[in-house]
């Protein structure tokens, strides 16, 4: 089966998904989650199982029961970047590895001709569009969806045009990039040269702006426009193990909402959707934290991530109408778990790494290098096992990505065994609209 059979659609095919619903009348109106964990490859998966639930255990990610091999090289290069791949996601259209909502300077259309992303072409169709993001509001996990920028690093620029998207809902950090320079907000001064106050523009359209968990736990049901500013600017502090304990600093800040906390208050929010929803999440600590190579962060973000797949598997079990996708678009920092094996003298519990294995990769240990092995949670017969993470590099590298996805539509993915990141535009469009993109 070739891929634009695999992956074509017609309004026959994605009613009878619904099942007796559809025989009753109308079908319910179709939604997709995409998730993103940026830069979190099958060997970070890996690191979450072993701390988390031990070797023996299943994650929440492990659940996800459909599976193929994700393929993420750019137009102009092998190994994806967050704004390249963010791009190609949402106009399912490969695109230079420096592009953000277009490809390098370039205008684009989406594959299906719309001038705009998905999430664009969605909002013009009536379904509601949510972006949830642990990063700030210019991360492109998310920000590529609906701004379109010839440089990712206009800030100030990706954030005026996230906000004036007309989303209906939106949660992340970044708020020093919606208020001028000098002006004090909630968690520090505003950097924009412009003048331009974007948090009363918001308020000016009609959104509920919240700024800590306990004011998102208390949004009013009804709510019709929702806006949440929960950093200065990335909710977590992405920096290595030995600065963040000099600077007495946590992973994340604490009046944050985790990204399964966000996801519940999103889904809460756009299961109202009259016409169904698209929503875009990203947990972006996976990425940071591994291009500091922190491993405790990364692995406390995977475990975050981990809680939001949780939250996006019940809804879907409630909501058979709806697909859920996860992949991510590059791996970040190349993480692997190394067990004892044949280095039982360098990897035992209690005690400390050396600071690098024998071909000179840095290892983690549970505060950074050169400390205490990790162990994992106890296996079937009750052993905690102790191990080291290596590091290859600072960056990004192509590595072991998997797309995994459960619900409406999710075994086209299996079916598909290897999908290039141009397929996961085509599957989330074929779900939202019943019918091949192109």
């Amino acid at each position: 089966m070739n891929r634009r059979s695999l992956f074509a659609s017609t309004a026959a095919l994605a009613l009878a998904a619904h099942g007796p619903a559809a025989a009753q009348g109308a079908p319910r109106p179709t939604n997709v989650i995409f998730f993103h964990p940026d830069g979190f490859g099958v060997a970070a998966w890996g690191a979450v199982r072993m701390v988390s639930v031990g070797p023996d255990g299943r994650t929440e990610w492990d659940r996800l029961p459909h599976s193929a091999v994700y393929l993420g090289h750019m137009k102009d290069g092998l190994t994806s970047t967050s704004h390249g791949g963010a791009t190609t996601h949402a106009f399912g259209r490969r695109v230079q590895a420096d592009s953000f909502g277009m490809d390098g300077d370039q205008p684009i259309r989406g594959l299906s001709g719309f001038e705009g992303s998905i999430a664009k072409e969605a909002l013009a169709r009536g379904k509601w569009v949510g972006l949830v993001q642990t990063g700030a509001a210019y991360e492109p996990g998310t920000a590529a969806f609906v701004a379109s920028t010839p440089r990712r690093n206009n800030l100030a620029e990706i954030t005026r045009l996230v906000v004036e998207s007309g989303v209906q809902l939106h949660l992340a950090g970044g708020e020093r990039w919606y208020l001028p320079r000098g002006m004090q907000g909630r968690f520090g001064e505003g950097a924009r040269e412009d003048g331009l106050n974007l948090i009363e523009l918001l308020r000016q359209r009609g959104y509920t702006i919240v700024f800590t968990k306990e004011e998102l736990a208390a949004v009013p049901a009804g709510t019709e426009k929702l806006w949440g500013i929960f950093a200065h600017d990335h909710s977590f502090h992405d920096r290595n193990e030995e600065t963040l304990a000099r600077e007495n600093l946590p992973h994340y800040v604490p009046s944050a909402p985790s990204i399964a906390e966000m996801s519940e208050a999103a889904l809460r929010f756009l299961s109202r959707a009259p016409d169904g929803f698209f929503l875009v999440a990203e947990e972006e600590g996976t990425d940071n934290f591994g291009n500091v190579n922190n491993a405790a962060g990364a692995i406390e973000a995977g475990i975050r991530a981990d809680a939001a797949i949780g939250v996006f598997r019940r809804f879907v079990a409630a909501n058979p109408n709806t697909l859920m996708l996860t992949t991510c678009d590059s791996d970040a920092g190349g993480m692997q778990v190394i067990g004892p094996g044949r280095q039982q003298n360098v990897i035992r519990e209690g005690a400390n790494l050396p600071e690098r294995d024998r071909n000179g990769a840095p290892l983690d240990g549970q505060r950074g290098t050169a400390t205490t092995a990790w162990l994992s949670a106890p296996d079937r017969n009750g052993v905690r096992h102790p191990f080291a993470i290596a590091w290859s590099t600072l960056t990004d590298v192509s590595g072991a990505i998997l797309v995994r996805a459960v619900g409406l539509n999710a075994e086209r993915v299996s079916q598909a065994g290897t999908m290039d990141n141009v397929d996961v535009y085509r599957l989330m469009y074929r779900t939202l609209f019943g019918r091949d993109p192109g």
